[in-house]
Formats: C-alpha cells, sequence, structure tokens
C-alpha cells in the first residue's frame, strides 16, 4: 500500500515539473529578455502563453504536500523542520511571483511596472532553485529520520543541492522554450518562433552540460543516489537521454510539435529516475516509504481520494488547456488596460504641444 502512494505522489512530482516546471521557466526567458523595447514581444508572448494556466498549475504543489503530510508524516516532519528555509524562500517566491504577475498588467506608472516585471522574473528564477536546493539535500541524505530537525543550512548548501537548483532552473527554461515555440507559431508570430527556437537549443545543451558535471558531484556527495541512478534508475535515465536528444535534433530541424512532446517525456523520465533511484527510501539510508506510512486505513482514502481528484480535477484541466490551445479564451488575450492608458499618453502630450504650439 505505501509503495502504490509513493507511486501517486512521484507521478504529482512529474506532473508539476513538466507543467509548473515551464511556467517557471517562463519567468526565466522573461528575466533575460532585454530591454523593454527588445524584450517587449518576447515578454507578451510569456503572458499570453502562460495567462490562461499559471494559476492551476500549483495545484499539483498543493497536492505533493498532502500526500506527504497524510501518508508519510515523520518524512514530512523531518523535511519541513530541516530545510524550512528553502521552502520559506519558495513559498514566499510563489506568492510575490502570482502578485507581481497580476499586478505588472493593471498598474499604470512603467517604474511599477518595470519593479513587478523584475519580481516576476526574479522570483521565476528563485523558486525552482530552492525547489532543486531541497530534493538535493534530501537526495543526499542531509535529513535525518525521526521527524528531527538536521542543519537548517548545510542541508541545502551543499554541492547536491547546488546541482539540484541549478539543473530545476536550467530545466524548467528548456522546457518553457519548447512550449513558447509551438505557442508563438500557434499565434502566427514566426520570428518569435525560431526566437524561443534557439534559446531552446541553448538550454538543452545547458542542461546536459550540467546534468553530466552533476555526475560527478553525486558520485562524491550522493552515493546512493548514484548508484541508484546507475543500477535501477538506468532505464529512466536511458530514455530521459535518447528522448531530449530527439528533441533537440527536431528542434534543429525546427519541428515544434515532436520536440514538445519528446521534452516532456525527458523531464519526466529524468524525475522519475531521480524516484527510482532513491527507492525504497524517502529519506535515503535513514527511513524508507514503508516505515513512515501511516496505517493502512489512511493509505487507503488516500489512494481513494487521488482516484476522485483524477477524476474531478484532471478533466477540468484538460479543457483548460484544449480551449486554450485552439484561442476560445479571449480574456486572456484582451490588451491590459494599462497598455492603453500608457499608449493613450504620448497622443494626449502630442495633441497638447501641437495646441499650445498653435
Amino acid at each position: 500500500m505505501s509503495t502504490a502512494v509513493a507511486v501517486v505522489l512521484l507521478v504529482a512530482v512529474i506532473a508539476y515539473a513538466v507543467l509548473g516546471g515551464a511556467d517557471f521557466g517562463a519567468g526565466f526567458w522573461d528575466l533575460t529578455a532585454g530591454g523593454p523595447q527588445r524584450g517587449a514581444r518576447p515578454r507578451d508572448l510569456v503572458e499570453r502563453a502562460i495567462g490562461p494556466v499559471w494559476e492551476a498549475n500549483h495545484v499539483w504543489l498543493i497536492f505533493i504536500l498532502v500526500i506527504l503530510w497524510t501518508s508519510f508524516a515523520e518524512a514530512y516532519a523531518s523535511i519541513t523542520l530541516t530545510l524550512f528555509v528553502p521552502m520559506m524562500i519558495a513559498a514566499l517566491g510563489i506568492v510575490l511571483r502570482g502578485a507581481s504577475f497580476a499586478f505588472r498588467k493593471t498598474v499604470v506608472a512603467l517604474r511599477y511596472r518595470r519593479i513587478f516585471g523584475a519580481a516576476f522574473a526574479a522570483s521565476s528564477v528563485l523558486v525552482p532553485y530552492c525547489m532543486g536546493a531541497i530534493v538535493g539535500g534530501i537526495a543526499s541524505g542531509r535529513v535525518p529520520a525521526g521527524g528531527v530537525a538536521g542543519d537548517p543550512v548545510r542541508s541545502w548548501i551543499n554541492p547536491t543541492s547546488v546541482v539540484g537548483g541549478v539543473l530545476a532552473v536550467a530545466a524548467a527554461a528548456y522546457l518553457a522554450a519548447v512550449y513558447l515555440v509551438q505557442d508563438a507559431r500557434r499565434l502566427d508570430e514566426p520570428d518569435m518562433a525560431q526566437h524561443f527556437r534557439r534559446r531552446a537549443l541553448v538550454s538543452a545543451v545547458a542542461v546536459a552540460v550540467i546534468a553530466a558535471a552533476g555526475a560527478f558531484v553525486l558520485r562524491a556527495d550522493a552515493g546512493y543516489l548514484f548508484d541508484g541512478l546507475t543500477s535501477r534508475a538506468l532505464p529512466a535515465v536511458i530514455v530521459s537521454g535518447g528522448f531530449g536528444v530527439g528533441a533537440l535534433v527536431l528542434l534543429h530541424r525546427d519541428a515544434s510539435r515532436g520536440a514538445r512532446a519528446l521534452g516532456v517525456v525527458a523531464v519526466a523520465a529524468a524525475v522519475a529516475a531521480w524516484g527510482l533511484a532513491q527507492s525504497p527510501y524517502v529519506l535515503p539510508e535513514s527511513l524508507t516509504f514503508s516505515a513512515a506510512a501511516a496505517p493502512t486505513g489512511t493509505l487507503t482514502a488516500v489512494l481513494v481520494a487521488a482516484v476522485l481528484a483524477v477524476v474531478v480535477v484532471v478533466p477540468g484541466f484538460v479543457l483548460l488547456f484544449v480551449l486554450d490551445r485552439r484561442g476560445l479564451l479571449p480574456a486572456e488575450g484582451l490588451e491590459d488596460e494599462a497598455d492603453d492608458v500608457l499608449e493613450e499618453r504620448p497622443r494626449q502630450r502630442t495633441h497638447s504641444s501641437g495646441r499650445d504650439g498653435a
């Protein structure tokens, strides 16, 4: 029973990685788009692409926390007591990111729009880094069992956590770029499609380089995880690498639709490889899933709730994505009122100058 719940937990993590991760990656490209003029069109595409779904994707994070807390309470206590610093930073970053994304679409003053835009972009990088660092702290065995606190600093500032954080940011940027290529084509913006295709190629290479360098770090700093990746999780690693190369080839040939599917599978397989490599431990070499599991009745209730969630929530997600892909969410495509005001002000000044000159 505990294994089944652990699988549900891993599937939820994968869903958040490929959906929420792409949203965070879009913020990375917002951050690196350039100045107000050069970066205007990429930022506009980012807003239109993630606007309908950016809030919905965080459902998976809540699902992950509830499953972990309910089913594996001892592990949840140890993780939160030890890694409360990056978890708090990530939580505040999510709130700041959401508020900034909403406010920058409504404020009129250009100075405040820039402030909110910078907050949105910076938090979009900070949050996935912290999440990758949390995974690194857990995977490297720096979270003790027994529901007690470990070192609040070294648990997430260590070689494995740094690799995990950087890899999470790069993978999110890669996913977002791949998604944005197809979004640009759907919105009939071929120049933006080429813009993000180039960035998808660069970020794909960056992910590969970071993963290769990270292998040496894991061998020295997280031996159990490294052994798992090279044995029981090796098929998932091969799938991730193979699909990643396939996505890179399709991107090079400018075939965005197939590249998007292969890119998603590559990232999903990488997350699955981490789960398989760490099994049967929820906290490597100190606490297994079975030892941390709640009573059978609780686990059964969790599985029933998970099935109900699939029946109730997943169709809503599918409908949301279908409506978005078909352009049937016009409210998300309307120009911001603040943009209209900013465009109107130069006209008013021009007319005033004309009257003054007359």
